[in-house]
Order: structure tokens, then sequence, then C-alpha cells
């Protein structure tokens, strides 16, 4: 068999309120032979309408637009289709528009003066449940952090979580099971459960082995006993 037929093809909705940057867009999409753009929208509450029904992979996302903008249309269609990965498209290099993103849950961030290359290697690692944010974006988090970490201000990992989730992922990388995560929280097994699925579904872990990993290498996990 082909290879090229054998290859999974990542379905994409691109959202953005200029019409000539939109259809170039799709133009490059639907040229790589690997993603298929399957709708488009000018506006974040359009691109709710159509989520539904259409089902992408990917939603690459304007931030600034009418009527609904790209970050509160990101947080939406996070709490709503969980496994729909969002890319952020915009001309803004400020850091507001950036961890404004990011707390949203987006997965990749990407300037629209990006090359080809680059939208679509964001495009195919965010579809793997990965997550990536372009050269110019990297450097801008790398120097944050730094920032952040000269100024003793605390940056919390994972600001998808919610500050609870954040919490049971820590009991996680310490170790512990549910029954003792439950009793160290003075909650239910069945709560500790259901917030370790969200944590698993917000961050794309499959089991507890990865999460432990992910975790402990974002400094979680510090007060695991020594072996």
């Amino acid at each position: 068999m082909d290879e090229q037929q054998t290859k999974e093809v990542t379905s994409i909705l691109v959202v953005d309120d200029h019409k000539l940057f939109r259809d170039g867009l799709i133009a490059l999409l639907d040229d790589a032979p690997d993603t298929e753009v399957i709708g488009d929208a000018a506006t974040g509450a359009e691109a709710l309408e159509h989520l539904g029904s259409l089902d992408p992979d990917v939603v690459l996302m304007d931030i600034m637009m009418p009527d609904m903008n790209g970050i509160e249309a990101t947080r939406r269609i996070r709490a709503e289709t969980p496994d729909t990965h969002v890319v952020m498209l915009t001309m803004l290099e400020d850091d507001d528009s950036l961890f404004a993103a990011m707390c949203a849950g987006a997965h990749g961030y990407i300037l629209k003066g990006s090359d080809k290359a680059d939208v679509l290697r964001t495009v195919r690692a965010v579809a793997t449940g990965g997550a990536l944010f372009g050269p110019a974006i990297a450097e801008r988090l790398t120097t944050f952090f730094q920032h952040a970490e000269g100024k003793g201000m605390s940056v919390s990992p994972f600001p998808e979580l919610t500050d609870r989730e954040r919490e049971v992922l820590d009991l996680i990388a310490e170790g512990m099971d549910n029954a003792a995560i439950a009793l160290q929280l003075y909650i239910s097994e069945k709560t500790v459960s259901n917030h370790i699925t969200n944590i698993f579904t917000k961050l794309h872990l499959s089991d507890r082995a990865q999460a432990i990993v992910a975790a402990r290498e974002a400094g979680l996990g510090k007060g695991l006993s020594p072996t």
C-alpha cells in the first residue's frame, strides 16, 4: 500500500476575520499531503457554531476578532471539546496575549509572519497531542520564566489545571495512589478519580506513568520521599 494512502490526515478549522489571510492559510494547508481544511470561520462565535458538525482535529485561531476574540473562543472550545487542539495565530507579540492563550488551553502559538514550515510543524505536533510554540514565542517564554525566577516570582506549572487538579498531580508525582491522595486532601476517591481524568484530558496524558514524568519535569512532587 502506498505510504500516502496510509498517512493520517489532520482535519483543520481555520478561524480568522481577514479573508485574504484566511484564504492564504487554507491554500497552504490544503497543499500539504497530511493536512486538510474542513471549514473556516471569521469569528470565534462562528467557530463554536461549526465545531460540533465539523469535529476538527486542530483549530487555527486568530486572537483579535470581532464578536468573540480567540482567547474566549479557545477557552470555550477546550471546555466543550477537550480533544480539540487549538493553535493561536496572531500578529501580536505581547506577553499578555501569549500567557492568556496558554491559560485558555492553547497547544501552540505562532506569529502570522511565520513561514510555511513553522506553521505545518506546529500543526503536526499539536495534532499528535504535543504542544509547540514557534521559535520566537519559545524565546519569549524562556525570557519570561527566567525573569520571573530572578525576581522570585512564583510561576505555576500547567496553567490549564485548576488549583485542586495541580494539588492532585503533585501528589501523583510523589507516588501516592488514589486512596492516599483522598486522605491527604480530605476528599473521596471518586473525586480524586474525576480530577485525574481531567488532568489526563487537559495535559494529553494516557496513563499515570506519563503524569508522573510530566509533573516531575515541571518541578512537582518535591515532597517525594528519597528511595
